[in-house]
Parts: C-alpha cells; structure tokens; sequence
C-alpha cells in the first residue's frame, strides 16, 4: 500500500481543502440545525432549485443522495453528489444572488430544508455552525470561480479594453465565468454563429446561456447576473454607506454586526484602490500578505452574514440633503432614503497630461496590478509609474511575470513615499531598474501600446522603449464630484469633516446643530467621510478600516438623536 493510499490523521483531514469544502455535520449539529428548518421528502428526479433561482434555501441531506449540476450548453455537468450529513450550498446563500447550479435529487430520502432568513438567523447565533457553513460556502465559491463553472461566457480578445473592464468587474464580484479568446480559440466562430454575434459585437456576454449582451455597459452585465436584489425604495435605511473600499467595508461589516439596517452603493466592484492591489503585507494579522481583491471578498462576506445589503454597478449622482432624513440618488433616478451616511468614495489614481494616455487605457495603461494584468505582460518588459506603496506592491507582484520592471519616479528618492521593506526589496531585486526624476512623456501605438518615451529630468535625455505596458499609479484625486455644493470639501476636493473645518476655514454651509462636531463628520449633521475621500486621511488600508469602523460608533450617536 502506498503512502497517498494511506488513511489520513483526523487533524490533517480536517484541514484538507476538500473536506473543509465539503463537511459533513454530526448527528448532535444536525440536532441543533432542526428547529431552524423543516423535513421534506424528496423524490428521485425531483430539482429542489435551478439555475437563476435567487434567495434560495440550503438543505441538509438526512437521507437518500442530491446531485449538484452545472448546466451548460451541451447539457449538464456534474458538480458534486451530496451524501447525508452534507449540505448544499456556497457563498450566494449569504448574499441572495442567484444559484449557479441544480440542484436534483438522485435517491429518494428526506432533507432538512432551511430558508435563508433561518439560515442567516443560525449563522448569527451558533459560532460553531457558523464556521463550517460560512467556509465551506466561500471555498466552493473559489473552486467555482478558479474553474470558470459558472452561468456566464466572456467572448472577446485579451487585447480589447472593453473585454478586460467585463472580466476585472466579474473576477472583482467573484463570478465565475468562462473565458473565449477570439484571437485563439479555434471555435469560436461557431459559438459567434451559434449565438448570431459578429465580431463588431465583441465584447460578447451570453448570460445563463441563452441572453446575448453585446458590448454590455457593467451595469447591464450586473443586471443580467443578478448582482443586485431588488431594494425597496420606500424603506427608510439607518446607513446608507457610499463606496466599498477597505473603510466603506469596514463600515459595513460593524454596523451589520450590532443590528443597523445597512446598504452598501458601489460604482464598480468592491475592494476601491486597495482591491487593485496585489498584494498587502502591512496589513495587520497577514504575516504573509493578502491580495486585496480578496481582502475585499472576505470583508463582503463577512458584511453580508451580518445582514447587510449591497449593491454594485450603480454610481450615486447625488446627495438630497435639504431635510433629514436625506436621500441619496442614484444614476437611475432611483432615491434612497437614510438616517445616516457614510461617504467612502475613496479615490482615483491621477492620469498625468501625457498625449495618447486615454487612447491606450486597458490595452497598455492600467491602473491596477492584478493576476489579469499580470498574465498580459508575461516575459515582456514593463512600466510602473509611482512612488508610493501601490507602485512599489506592484513592482515586485509584477517582477514574477515580466522580464523586467522599470519603476519612474519624478522625485529623487523612494523613501520619503514608501515603506521600508519595499524599498530595500526594490534596491535589491535583480528584475527591477529604478529610474529617479524620470517621467513619460510619449505614446507610441496602433490598437495597442508599443514603445514609450521617457525623459530624464536631470539631463533632458529622452528614450524611447519598446514597452507595451504601463502601470499608473501616481497620486489620487477624490471621487467626490458628485458632492460638489452639498457639503465642505478643501481645493483639492477632498472632504473636510470634525475640528478640520473650523480649522480650514471651510466651515460653509454653516453648521447650525446644536451640539458640536463628531470625529470624521462633515458639515452636515449625520453624514460621515472616511478613508481616501476625507481630507487629511492615512493613506494606509488599516487606518481606512478603522475610520470605517469608528464611524459607526459614531452613527449609533445619531442614530439616537433622532
């Protein structure tokens, strides 16, 4: 008998992936599971949910077999065969979005069924339970994910801009999709001809295999997948957050905890500038780094078993603050109404006056570092631009995958903007030049990048460099544009909140509440700032956090004027 034929030590079983993905529960958990649900027999050949049912209940199998089906276009595929003791199941049971799969009985018995306002309650109040569901959800949702099993289909090409922005907005909400390369799949053309799509079309999103969106905007692929579950526009919220970076998160995550009704708004996908990022080492409790795109997946699952609500693909045009509650509108014309708000729009990297950058933004200029981009420049040599933390993460995410990374910096030296440990890493590492009092200042390319100008500031040597990707991460300018006459924001945009406005001078319009300014609350009476929109703030995801959370305390502060 072999060493891999051997039986595994209980420990280590329990921290293999698949048995944390696939658990089975005790008779004793099963015990305590029962009076959240009901018993229901079930038939061979019976579906206890489809494909695009939202909102659906988990069952626990007691008796007889559940198959788990992926359909596709071919038919169906087996996912996983549920034995009793297990459970269905994953991350969308938390989140209310639609089932990716069927779920069809394949031997008569009898589950255990529980609803999803159960379910959430069980969550909420047994630790232990709590744990296994909540893993096992989020790493069946990562199988999904890293194999493509999903109701979507990506066609275009890994050169088009178009195609990029649609995959980073699904691989950022954590859908799972399939991939079509039109440059290289040999069948391709079948499937163009299949769903009747021309190449003017592309990119191509076909939805639950059978709804064809052509060169979709995100909001329409957010709707097709059922992203957002309907919000009731009548309902008087405690917190409405705006953003859904690391404080906008952070917010989140304690208001749902200690019981406020919350709504999240994002403009794109969750995560802000820190979701770009590829990898955050300073982050406390992360000895080895974490992403921040799954930095920001942990944060929405963990906002979302507390009960709160998000909503994607939506950008806030404006804040109706003339009476209180407020209401918050949004790019549909839709008015949300709130006790409270925080504001964590956060911000987004400057785009330097170089001629032809627009033109060649997401096929050449990025302004995030992820594994998308990464496998773009793969054995190419390529650009960072910066001189903070972001441009360094980059620079040694980005070393692992191109030829060579050559960061620019208008300023003559690094540590005045960035961490230590990046610097050393940086000044050392074989792959990576940098070039101080270095800027771009030329674009050269037909449909995609193909050399680079840069100047040397000191001499006024200009190169030019058959690069093909830039990574721009210079500055940040407030996404508060949408706030302009509503509220205090210094020159730069940025919004002023607390003791600051006095300060500043910026104490327009007048504060006339009778009692005095909270930490982080802006000239108006409930309304929050936190993170990289405020004025003032740490540029680090920690502070962002903890800004997020604060502010909470502070809404419960309001929240009992009222």
């Amino acid at each position: 008998m072999s060493d891999r034929s051997l039986p595994l030590p209980s420990a280590m079983r329990a921290l293999d992936p698949y048995t944390q993905a696939f658990p089975t529960l005790t008779a004793e958990q099963i015990d305590r599971v029962r009076s959240y649900g009901k018993i229901r027999a079930v038939a061979a050949g019976e579906t206890v949910f489809q494909a695009g049912d939202s909102h659906i209940s988990m069952f626990i199998v007691l008796s007889g077999k559940l198959d788990i089906l992926q359909p596709t276009k071919d038919g169906e595929r087996l996912i996983t065969t549920h034995f009793p003791s297990a459970f269905t199941g994953e991350i969308n049971m938390i989140s209310g979005r639609r089932a990716l799969v069927h779920g069809r009985v394949a031997e008569a018995g009898e589950f255990l069924e529980i609803g999803p306002d159960n379910l959430r309650t069980l969550i909420a109040k047994d630790a232990e339970l709590s744990e296994v569901f909540m893993r096992a959800f989020i790493l069946r949702r990562l199988a999904l994910v890293k194999q493509g099993f999903g109701d979507a289909v990506v066609m275009g090409s890994m050169h088009c801009a178009a195609t990029l922005r649609i995959r980073e907005f699904l691989g950022r909400n954590g859908h799972p999709y399939e991939f079509v390369d039109l440059d290289k799949d040999r069948q391709s053309q079948e499937l163009l001809d299949q769903f009747q799509v021309s190449i003017a079309d592309v990119p191509v999103l076909i939805c639950r295999g059978t709804k064809v969106l052509r060169h979709p905007t995100l909001q329409e692929v957010a709707e097709c997948l059922g992203f957002n579950s309907p919000i009731d526009e009548a309902q008087v919220r405690d917190l409405i957050v705006v953003g859904a970076g690391p404080s906008g998160l952070g917010a989140a995550v304690y208001a749902a905890s200690e019981g406020l009704d919350v709504l999240v708004i994002e403009s794109n996908a969750p995560g802000g500038q820190a979701g770009s990022s590829s990898k955050i080492e300073n982050y406390l409790g992360f000895p080895v780094g974490i992403s921040g795109s799954e930095l920001a997946t942990r944060a929405i699952n963990q906002a979302q078993k507390f009960g709160a609500e998000m909503m994607v693909a939506h950008d806030v045009v404006r804040l109706h603050c003339n009476q209180r509650p407020y209401q918050i509108e949004l790019d549909n014309g839709t008015r949300l109404t709130t006790r409270s708000i925080v504001i964590a729009t956060g911000a987004q990297y400057n785009k330097p006056a170089i001629p032809g950058l627009a033109r060649f933004e997401s096929v050449g200029v990025y302004y995030g570092a992820t594994n998308m981009e990464a496998q773009l420049c793969e054995h190419e040599e390529v650009i960072v631009v910066g001189g903070g933390n972001s441009a360094g993460q980059a620079a040694v995410y980005l070393s692992g995958y191109a030829s060579r990374v050559h960061i620019l910096v208008r300023s003559g030296q690094l540590s005045d903007t960035m961490s230590r440990y990046l610097v050393q890493r940086i000044e050392t590492h074989p792959k990576i030049s940098l070039h101080l009092r270095t800027e771009i200042v030329g674009l050269e390319g037909q449909t995609h990048l193909e050399s680079v100008q840069w100047k040397d500031k000191q001499d006024g040597r200009v190169e030019t460099m058959p690069i093909r990707h830039i990574f721009m991460m210079t500055g940040a300018v407030p996404n508060t544009a949408w706030l302009k006459g509503s509220l205090a924001m210094d020159n730069k945009g940025f919004i002023v909140t607390g003791h600051d406005l006095q300060e500043n001078g910026a104490d327009k319009p007048q504060w006339s509440y009778p009692r005095s300014r909270y930490l982080l609350e802006t000239s108006l009476p409930g309304v929050f700032a936190v993170g990289d929109a405020r004025a003032g703030n740490v540029k680090r995801v920690a502070s962002a956090v903890g800004e997020g959370s604060i502010s909470v305390h502070l809404v419960h502060r309001v929240l009992s004027e009222m």
